[in-house]
C-alpha cells in the first residue's frame, strides 16, 4: 500500500529534478510510479491527428517517477517527511512520523 496518494504535495529526492515540489496527479500502484505536475518533463514527437484536430510537433509532458524518489512534503516545516499509519477512532489515518500530525487534516 502506497503512502503517497493523489493530490498530495511532494518533493523529489533524487534524479534530474531533485528538490522540485509538485502535486501528485496520478499514482500507479502496480508499477510503484507517480505522475507529478511540472516535474520530470520530457519532449515527445507527436504526429498530427485530423480526427482530434491536433497539430503535430514536439510537445512537452510529464513522465513517471518511481515512488521511492519522492517524499511527502510536511506543510509546517516545508521539508520531506516520512509517513506512518495510526488508528484513530477505528479508522486508519496517515500521520507524519516526525511530530505525529495527521496528513489528511
Amino acid at each position: 500500500m502506497s503512502k503517497i496518494k493523489k493530490d498530495d504535495q511532494v518533493i523529489v529526492l533524487a534524479g534530474k529534478d531533485k528538490g522540485k515540489k509538485g502535486k501528485v496527479l496520478r499514482v500507479f500502484p502496480k508499477s510503484d510510479k507517480v505522475l507529478i505536475e511540472g516535474v520530470n518533463l520530457i519532449k515527445k514527437s507527436v504526429k498530427p491527428n485530423p480526427q482530434l484536430n491536433e497539430q503535430g510537433g514536439i510537445k512537452t509532458k510529464e513522465a513517471l517517477l518511481h515512488i521511492s524518489n519522492v517524499a511527502l512534503l510536511h506543510p509546517t516545516t516545508g521539508k520531506p517527511a516520512k509517513v506512518g499509519y495510526k488508528f484513530i477512532d477505528n479508522t486508519k489515518v496517515r500521520v507524519f512520523k516526525t511530530d505525529g500530525q495527521r496528513v489528511d487534516s
